[in-house]
């Protein structure tokens, strides 16, 4: 395909220029560049080649930056990025130095917040419209919310606060899987049809212009309004939004560029709080993202005739799954909690083996935590399964709703450490920072699959509040597996060197250490297998040791290195310290093995620094 229209698309001035049979084709040119993109690229497919004509639509209607438009999620965000200025970088998606997945302010004035994870975009949004309209009330804001959105309750807070918004503050649901308002019967398609017409906005503006100016005129209008607020309720039964003050349109189809351009005009003239309702299909105009939309929500690259290909490698995922799948067969108190990554956390299987003890608890983490703590205070064993970076949004739950009754919650911590070309929004490595500061956790970081498989086993026994990290993917399973019932382990003979470590990172430093020994460099390895709280005992050990080197796949402030200094201190430590972790900064785009060697962390950098010493 030449795109022919998308070469032409240098800011959104430009997506205007087009008439509707025009903006059909870019439509069909900018799906083609998706599919063509992400095939090798890597990133999330099936969400964007749904919200297409949507994105297409908005830019015709709207003009960014003067009005804002926030994607929710920000996965959601590759069209728009086609459509203001990007198209000629866009195959540069998610590789280092290049476009973020994500919207990003730093990389175009049209993103106007970083939207990495989920329900925060009508905050966001109505934020920046409020921020705005103390200098220019006529532009609009506008939040596009996927469905799954809906089920974090931050969104609920920021509807109930926006809903008295002066001007157009316009949330777009791009509903690809469940109904918000049941429609019933032929009135009721009939009113819907009507709703998305601009002419019908217009007349009713006109009509209540007219009666407000003629004596009695506002009196006759509020009757009017009253009457047909409870018409519409017993067609609509009830909705929500429009008790929080927002006007509700729609549902509309969202591959209707007509329809959909039409809708927009009307929520803009209507300047007031509305909610446009849009049903659109994931994965549209691909048929494996069609037929399959989970399994192209965020995929590798990939083959574009044959698809994605199912890949039968074990995963730390895919372990603990496993896993929890065998404690569970012999233990009908252990369940498996989820915040909607069921798949990406590794519990299908769960799920379909143990219906009745899973739960999926939607974009939810903030529940999910307290959820799981009263599941533990009830009698059940429950282990929370979650990515390090959603479990960020849990830290107050962890404190105050399990942390300090000391209830025995297992929070199972995947994709910790890097995870590559998500970038910053995605990277775990805060989770040992905030983990640490919280009395009563405990905190496990298994190296390999065969650790986490015995790390689950051997906390599933125990009666105590516990947190096991582990990275995304899989690792180099030639490592030793050293794990045991010690908090930590001590490999190779005694030297004045002692290089700490563990998790992911451990596989790096013991690579270094067998190089180190056979050019005759003598150093010992201490593995820690429960990474905190620090055992008096293992500060002893660490105390005997001339020079200590710590290597940790973690934020610096707050780190393990950092606390076993300040205990290593007390201990009248005389040696010299030094510790390689990621140094207080936020990391961009890059795939693990760059950033690792970027920060040091890799075998042939630890061998380097550790050969000069």
């Amino acid at each position: 395909m030449d795109y022919k229209f998308l070469r032409q698309i240098n800011s959104p001035d430009d997506v205007k220029k087009l008439n509707n049979s025009e903006l059909k084709v870019l439509c069909e040119e900018i799906r083609d560049c998706l599919i063509k993109t992400v095939s090798k690229t890597g990133g999330h497919l099936a969400s964007n080649l749904g919200v297409v004509e949507l994105t297409v639509a908005l830019h015709s209607v709207f003009s960014t930056p003067k009005d804002s438009i926030i994607f929710d999620v920000g996965h959601q965000c590759y069209t728009h990025k086609l459509l203001t200025g990007r198209f000629d970088r866009f195959d540069s998606l998610r590789k280092e130095g290049g476009l973020s997945g994500f919207m990003r302010p730093a990389e175009s004035e049209h993103d106007s917040f970083i939207t990495g994870h989920s329900s925060n975009s009508v905050s966001a949004a109505y934020g920046i419209f409020e921020a705005k309209s103390r200098k220019d009330s006529t532009h609009a804001s506008i939040a596009v919310v996927g469905d799954g959105a809906m089920t974090g309750g931050m969104i609920y807070e920021a509807l109930n606060n926006a809903g008295d918004a002066e001007g157009p503050f316009i949330v777009v649901l791009n509903d690809n899987k469940m109904s918000i308002s049941k429609n019933v019967g032929a009135m009721a398609r009939y009113f819907s049809v009507i709703r998305t017409k601009p002419r019908y906005y217009r007349f009713k503006h006109h009509f209540q212009k007219f009666l407000k100016s003629i004596p009695l005129g506002k009196y006759i209008y509020a009757a009017m309004f009253r009457s047909k607020r409870a018409l519409k309720n017993a067609i609509y039964k009830c909705n929500i939004f429009e008790s929080m003050g927002f006007s509700y349109l729609g549902p509309v189809d969202g591959h209707d560029i007509v329809k959909l351009k039409n809708i927009f005009t009307i929520a803009k003239e209507q300047n007031r709080p509305a909610i446009v309702h849009i049903m659109t299909k994931k994965g549209k105009g691909y048929p494996f993202a069609e037929e399959s939309p989970n399994a192209y929500h965020g995929v590798s690259s990939f083959d574009i005739e044959k698809g994605v290909e199912t890949s039968s490698k074990e995963t730390f995922s895919s372990v603990c799954g496993k896993t929890l799948c065998e404690l569970a067969q012999k233990d009908d108190k252990i369940c498996a909690i989820t915040a909607a990554m069921c798949e990406g956390t590794g519990l299908s299987a769960f799920a379909e083996k143990f219906p009745d003890r899973f739960f999926d608890v939607g974009i939810a983490e903030e529940h999910a935590m307290t959820f799981s703590g009263g599941l533990a205070a009830g009698g059940m064993k429950p282990f929370f399964v979650v990515y390090s970076s959603f479990l960020q949004r849990s830290y107050d739950q962890i404190i105050h709703d399990a942390a300090i009754a000391n209830i025995p919650v297992k929070i199972c911590i995947d994709r910790a450490g890097v995870v590559g070309e998500d970038g910053e929004t995605h990277q775990g490595l805060f989770d040992v920072a905030f983990l640490s500061t919280v009395p009563n956790m405990q905190i496990y970081s298994p190296a390999n699959l065969a650790e986490l498989e015995f790390t689950l086993k051997k906390v599933a026994e125990n009666n105590e509040l516990c947190a096991v990290r582990y990275p995304r993917g899989t690792v180099n399973n030639k490592t030793p597996f050293t794990y045991d019932d010690k908090e930590f382990t001590v490999i190779g003979d005694k030297s004045d060197v002692a290089v700490l470590t563990y998790g992911r990172e451990f596989n790096e430093v013991y690579a270094a250490y067998e190089e180190l020994k056979s050019k005759g460099v003598n150093i010992t390895v201490i593995k820690l297998n429960k990474i905190y709280p620090l055992s008096d005992e293992l500060v002893n050990t660490v105390s005997g040791f001339k020079k200590v080197y710590f290597y940790e796949e973690s934020i610096k402030s707050g780190s393990v290195s950092e606390h076993l200094a300040a205990r290593l201190l007390e201990n009248s430590f005389s040696g010299s310290f030094k510790a390689v972790n990621i140094n207080n900064t936020f990391v961009p785009a890059c795939d693990v093995a760059g950033t690792i060697r970027k920060f040091k962390l890799d075998t042939q950098s630890i061998v380097k620094t550790l050969g000069e010493n």
